[in-house]
């Protein structure tokens, strides 16, 4: 075969997208972490919608024994409501987001793929494009669904949301939009660990461990600068990315983001670990 025939038997970038989305769609842990996103989604939006007291939404009623007070639009309650499943299915969608770059290394299938990509970059961003596809998709979509189950049972509790509230369905899309820079940063941090264990350990640290640490020692030094670092990790930032009213500034020293601040600073973690991923990527043997 001449180097024109092997340069033109090469895959095409489409091609290697396909060829992503056919190893996205056999994974078993695909199947398994997208459907319990679902789940989550959707079942912990009607369970909270039915276990809310009634009226809880309409004058900012506490919850049981003196729970913190709901918000007193319907509209922020309902959105509490549809939402309250993503702070679990960000768990699911980060160990997701790491195995489906740690699992190739692990069974060495990434040899193969950079065998039929040599740059390798366009393998790594058609895998991030399809699993962020994906993703995006699913979860919202169960927020959707989540949502307009919430909405009758809400009404028929007192709190009667506006269907039609754009300022909702913008959080629903922040919401997927969240979970899934979420899950393209785990991609990135697999890409730089290798290990399926680091790298989940990596990702989970990120959006549980780091919070409390910076919430403990606010909490031990009344200080204001450790609440401000908590504002631009990426939990922190992501979830301004589906607040109700995503105003930010600065308020008695402590900052708050805003919807698109919190989106660029997520969007910032996820294009500098893709960086330094697919510099190591480049320099290391597969």
């Amino acid at each position: 075969m001449t180097a024109v025939e092997l340069k033109d038997a090469r895959l095409s970038f489409a091609g290697v997208v396909r060829s992503e989305w056919i190893k996205l769609r056999s994974l078993r842990s695909t199947f398994w972490c997208y459907l319990i996103v679902v789940l989550l989604m959707i079942g912990l939006a009607a369970l909270v919608a039915s276990a809310l007291p009634t009226d809880a939404g309409a004058g900012g009623a506490a919850g049981p024994r003196g729970a913190a007070a709901l918000p007193t639009k319907p509209d922020a309650t309902w959105l509490l409501v549809s939402t309250v499943g993503v702070t679990f299915a960000q768990l699911v969608i980060a160990v997701l987001g790491a195995l489906v770059v740690t699992g190739e290394y692990g069974t060495g299938m990434i040899r193969s793929t950079f065998a039929a990509v040599p740059t390798r970059l366009p393998a790594l961003a058609a895998k991030a494009l399809v699993f962020g596809v994906v993703t995006f998709v699913v979860t919202f979509a169960s927020l959707v669904v989540g949502a307009l189950l919430a909405a009758p049972i809400l009404d028929g509790r007192g709190t009667h949301p506006d269907l039609g509230d754009s300022s909702v369905w913008l959080a629903l899309v922040g919401a997927a939009g969240y979970l899934t820079l979420l899950g393209i940063l785990a991609m990135a941090i697999g890409l730089l660990i290798r290990s399926t264990a680091g790298a989940i350990a990596t990702a989970l640290g990120l959006v549980l461990v780091a919070p409390i640490i910076f919430s403990l020692v606010a909490s031990l030094t009344q200080a204001d600068w450790p609440r401000n670092v908590g504002a631009f990790l990426p939990s922190g930032a992501g979830g301004r990315m589906y607040a109700f009213e995503p105003t930010g500034g600065v308020s008695h020293g402590i900052l708050t983001l805003d919807g698109w601040q919190g989106l660029l600073v997520l969007a910032g973690w996820c294009v500098v670990a893709a960086i330094a991923g697919g510099i190591l990527v480049k320099r290391r043997d597969a």
